[in-house]
């Protein structure tokens, strides 16, 4: 009979600990325990554990073992729980089983510690490992490497690596091999090389991972000379493995080192690790990295066993290229010789994706469907390139139908709907994201900036701004493209014609590049504001940053839209004497467009005809609503000719040529262009506008009807129309 939870506390000598209690009301499940005698000592290494196949078998045998042994267990049953509990990825029990124990040994510490950084949680692991030292616990020589692990994982800086060293030094482990292999290792990782080299050179002893550490945290340092000496000087001492070889070519990969790698290939070729198959893959990734096709292609050829990672690395070489019919072939050329796998469809995809290639996408997608390959990454893949090809619906259901959604979808989602202009959704997505608990990546606050900027959402950028400090965005130790989304957030407060929390968030940047700089002056040419275009100019040459063409191309637009003639005419003939960048067709387009706006179109053409290059029709498009503005007929009219010979489908300029003519009284010209308009099937597309209140968004297309507001909105127009009217007659 199986005793209920009444009979099973009465049982118990003591009263249960609040730690057992979650196990103890599970008796009701015990039948499959039910049989055994338990009043005996059981052994850890009973194959009882080895039975438990699930959580819930795991969990009904610890029941048991509390009826058993009572509230405390023995460490060593301990000891094995844990690892079982680890295995089912528990760890919140494993810790309640941690807290059963009378004392904990210091095994038991270790396994409940390490098992939280196997699993990541970093901040846990060395929570539990500062309440372990505050309970006096004694370490031994496997504590502080799995300790280091953590600091490792976390990039944790050099002055909490040092705080780790000194405590074990303290304790006596100071000169353990294994903990010294792990000292050198973090001390590489946290950027303090030097002591890193101090350390290696105290060692009494060294090992195969001693050294290969120490050059590892070579290459991490970027010290690719280094690196290769240390590497001559362990051949002396000890033999290197294939692991050794791979960080030699993952290095060299990594700081573009060709020789470097060469020559790695040709020890690799001479000792005979050539056999190692993760070794060949670690060549043909450097090749893929710095060498050219006929290398990449050579090197292929001469791998006698070809696996699965090979392929991937060719099929993501020309990827990268953007060879998509080598990835087609590629594809078809490898299913001869080995199974297509998840990672092979994802880089396919990827690649499709990039080229728009529907029609190869959805067969690959029917290969996925048909091999039974329905993982959340290769729905991921799907979901980006169906968003690619323009067919959002199929992205959605793809979307709705990935189980478990990680930052890296939502991501995806995201991207998909600001790539096909779909900002207001992609806002409300993203809020989605948020109750769902999820945080945001970087990447994904600034594609969400990124649509704040396309509709106007002042409120919600401001959100995501204060987000973004909030959760250390903002800091260079943050990794991440942190600068790209400060400046994406500066240029939201710009476009949304908040110039002064623009300039207060340029302020707060730690780090300006040219891209931030530049993006600061083109706000204030955007707001009128030519004069604090300039002197932001001074002040960033001041700082010692060095201005490129982008930069006076925002200069000369802040210039032109303030009416700073001689300014920007001054700043036009400094690019070349001053900082020695020679004017291109998009200044000359500004400087046509600045003298065009002050009304000097006489001007205006001599520039244009001073040019060395052969104007476009910008310059001309330019000169031409110069024209317009001043009523210059003979101009505009010059400038409409050569305009529409370079382009005569373009809606924009025929409509500006209309212009032109209407505001000279010239109707008859209009008409003949108005005709010739309807003839070649050219319309204007009509206009969006975007209001946010309450932190609602509101979409407005010139001439639609159909908010569900719209009589209100047209009696409100109606009134300002009026007042303006009013207005203009007083």
């Amino acid at each position: 009979k199986i005793p209920s939870r009444f009979h099973v506390l009465q049982r118990l000598p003591t009263s249960p600990l609040l730690s057992n209690l979650p196990f103890l009301v599970r008796c009701h499940h015990l039948k499959p325990f039910s049989a055994l005698n338990l009043t005996r000592p059981l052994s850890p290494s009973s194959s009882l554990l080895h039975s438990c196949k699930n959580l819930r078998k795991l969990k009904q045998l610890h029941a048991s073992l509390i009826l058993s042994f009572g509230n405390f267990l023995p460490t060593s049953w301990a000891s094995r729980l844990i690892s079982f509990y680890a295995h089912f990825n528990d760890l919140e029990t494993a810790v309640l089983v941690v807290k059963s124990l009378k004392q904990a040994d210091t095994i038991t510490w270790n396994l409940i510690i390490k098992s939280h950084v196997d699993f990541g949680y970093i901040e846990k692991a060395l929570f539990l490992y500062r309440k372990m030292r505050k309970e006096g616990v004694k370490h031994d020589r496997f504590t502080f490497p799995i300790i280091n692990r953590a600091v490792r994982s976390i990039n944790a800086d050099a002055e909490f690596a040092k705080l780790i060293h000194c405590v074990a030094v303290k304790m006596g482990f100071g000169f353990d091999l294994y903990f010294g292999n792990t000292m050198v290792e973090v001390y590489g990782k946290c950027g303090c090389f030097s002591n890193a080299y101090k350390m290696f050179d105290e060692m009494f002893e060294r090992d195969l991972v001693t050294w290969t550490s120490m050059i590892s945290g070579c290459f991490y340092e970027g010290n690719v000379v280094e690196a290769f000496t240390l590497f001559k000087k362990m051949r002396l001492e000890v033999e290197p493995n294939a692991v050794t070889v791979i960080v030699l070519l993952q290095g060299c990969s990594r700081w573009g080192s060709f020789i470097g790698g060469k020559q790695t290939h040709g020890y690799v070729i001479k000792s005979g690790v050539l056999a190692d198959g993760s070794v060949l893959n670690s060549v043909l990734k450097m090749y893929t990295t710095m060498g050219s096709v006929e290398e990449v292609e050579t090197f292929f050829r001469e791998i006698f066993q070809r696996d699965i990672v090979s392929w991937n690395t060719l099929i993501s070489y020309y990827s990268l290229r953007g060879d998509v019919g080598e990835v087609a072939d590629r594809f078809c050329k490898m299913q001869v010789e080995v199974k297509v796998s998840m990672e092979t469809l994802t880089l396919v995809i990827s690649a499709f994706a990039k080229s728009g290639n529907l029609s190869q996408g959805e067969i690959l997608h029917c290969c996925a469907l048909k091999l039974g390959l329905d993982d959340d990454v290769l729905q991921t893949s799907l979901l980006d390139f169906y968003a690619k090809c323009g067919l959002l619906k199929n992205s959605i259901q793809l979307f709705k139908g990935i189980s478990s959604r990680n930052s890296i979808a939502w991501s995806a989602m995201l991207s998909g709907y600001i790539q096909n202009g779909f900002f207001k959704e992609a806002i409300v997505l993203f809020k989605e994201m948020q109750a769902a608990g999820l945080h945001p990546t970087s990447e994904i606050l600034g594609n969400i900036v990124h649509a704040c900027t396309h509709v106007g959402a002042l409120e919600v950028g401001k959100e995501i701004h204060g987000y973004s400090i909030k959760n250390m965005f903002h800091s260079p130790k943050k990794e991440g493209t942190y600068l790209e989304l400060e400046t994406s957030i500066l240029n939201m407060y710009i476009r949304n014609g908040s110039i002064s929390s623009a300039r207060a968030c340029f302020n707060r940047m730690l780090v300006k590049d040219i891209v931030a700089w530049t993006s600061m002056i083109e706000g204030y040419g955007i707001h009128g504001l030519g004069s604090d275009a300039l002197k932001l100019f001074d002040q960033m040459v001041e700082e010692g940053a060095t201005p490129n063409c982008v930069t006076f191309l925002s200069l000369l637009s802040a210039c032109s839209h303030s009416g700073l003639v001689s300014e920007g005419c001054y700043v036009f003939y400094s690019m070349k004497w001053r900082f020695s960048i020679e004017p291109d067709l998009d200044h000359y387009t500004c400087m046509v467009d600045l003298l065009g706006r002050a009304g000097k179109l006489k001007e205006a053409l001599a520039t244009i005809m001073k040019m060395l290059a052969f104007p476009d029709s910008r310059i001309w498009g330019a000169l031409l609503a110069g024209s317009r503005v001043h009523g210059h007929k003979k101009v505009g009219e010059y400038a409409a000719h050569r305009l529409l010979e370079l382009e005569s489908d373009n809606v924009g300029y025929h409509t500006l040529l209309s212009n032109v003519q209407a505001s000279t009284g010239q109707w008859a010209e209009v008409e003949e262009v108005r005709r010739a308009m309807f003839e070649k099937n050219l319309k204007k597309q009509p206009g969006w506008s975007y209001i946010a209140e309450n932190k609602h968004i509101h979409c407005f297309v010139c001439g639609d009807k159909s908010h569900n507001q719209v009589e209100e909105i047209y009696e409100v127009l109606g009134c300002l129309i009026r007042q303006a009217q009013e207005f203009d007659s007083v």
